[in-house]
């Protein structure tokens, strides 16, 4: 029978119960600490009995650490980022550290609730689809808050992020589509001055610039569906619409392609190629069947816990910036150029060979 108490159940009741102190049962709470077996099953024998279940808040207030990561994000309509979200969750996990989600702006900025997420005495901080101010970067740096950019970068390195080759695999989309003899380009740009779309479109437009292309359009998808059916429609619309498209991402790209077929009568890719970036799951379905640049999740995760780790348990915060390799997925929206498409590992590789 269960021991009736009055209030919240704490450490104290479990001792007495147990017949133990309450170090005793700290001890048995806390991973790696120093407990005999026999108290061990008594503490928790005890702990089943009446309820109790440790308090990590107080807990953090002993050990100056709240084992709490907190992962900011905004853009859940691309499901690269729900993707994201639970191997973040499922790696810190394993860690004993657990995640605390706030939702950032449209706009990419998380100043506005970076006073919540300070309230919370997190131990380090994920910004993914948001970045944070210089001043902010370095007020974390100042109290030993580590934060790592996912997916994200910003100029002065004050920060650690993790990415992949935005302008070489821009590059690469572009030397695939010259491969497939198209004409006009078109590039459906996301938030014009976040630091992914900046190097994307240099990455793309630089690429057929410096192939004498003359015809290629950049038109504002802003990472919104709305936004960017429009940018498709005044595409499509035009006297000479482009035979070759690479949205900033993969939402935009499938919203690019639905536009073109159901309110255009447009097939793809014999009228027109259609190429996005991050390769989620929506990509690999037939109906779409998507040629994407890949962003490996899990290896990007990775790469993002164990630079939190690493700084959270160092004294110095040394930031680093991560690159981790993608590749291009080729699929059937986008026309298949006569060579440079290799078989790996059941996926079909654009590897276009080095021009000495």
């Amino acid at each position: 029978m269960k021991r009736k108490t009055f209030g919240p159940v704490t450490s104290q009741h479990v001792a007495q119960l147990a017949g133990v102190s309450q170090s005793a049962v700290s001890r048995t709470f806390t991973p790696g600490a120093s407990i005999s077996p026999a108290t061990r099953e008594k503490v928790l024998k005890a702990a089943r009995e009446i309820g109790y279940r440790p308090n990590a808040i107080a807990r953090s207030l002993n050990t100056a650490r709240s084992r709490i990561v907190g992962v900011v994000m905004s853009y859940f309509d691309n499901q690269f980022y729900p993707q994201v979200l639970e191997a973040l969750a499922q790696q810190l996990d394993e860690l004993n550290y657990h995640l605390l989600l706030f939702v950032g702006d449209r706009d990419g900025n998380v100043d506005r609730i970076f006073d919540q997420i300070m309230q919370y005495r997190v131990d380090g901080i994920v910004l993914a689809s948001v970045s944070l101010s210089l001043e902010l970067s370095e007020e974390c740096l100042a109290a030993g808050i580590p934060v790592v950019l996912f997916n994200r970068s910003e100029e002065t390195g004050i920060a650690s992020s993790v990415n992949t080759d935005n302008v070489a695999a821009s590059r690469q989309i572009a030397e695939f589509l010259l491969a497939g003899e198209h004409k006009r380009f078109a590039y459906v740009a996301g938030v014009a001055d976040s630091s992914v779309n900046l190097a994307r479109q240099q990455g793309f437009v630089s690429t057929l610039e410096a192939k004498g292309v003359q015809d290629i359009r950049v038109v504002q998808g802003d990472y919104d569906a709305q936004k960017t059916a429009r940018a498709a429609q005044e595409l499509f619309s035009s006297s000479a619409p482009p035979d070759a498209i690479f949205a900033a991402n993969d939402h935009m790209a499938l919203t690019v392609m639905d536009v073109a077929r159901y309110e255009f009568g447009l097939r793809i890719p014999e009228d027109v190629s259609v190429i996005g970036y991050d390769d989620t799951g929506a990509s690999g379905w037939p109906s779409y069947a998507l040629t994407s640049a890949s962003q490996p999740v899990t290896a990007m995760v990775t790469a993002t816990v164990a630079l939190l780790m690493k700084q959270i348990e160092s004294e110095n915060i040394e930031p680093e910036q991560v690159v981790v390799t993608g590749a291009l997925i080729v699929r059937h929206s986008a026309r298949r150029p006569h060579f440079g498409v290799v078989e790996k590992e059941g996926l079909s590789l654009f590897q276009p060979q080095e021009v000495e």
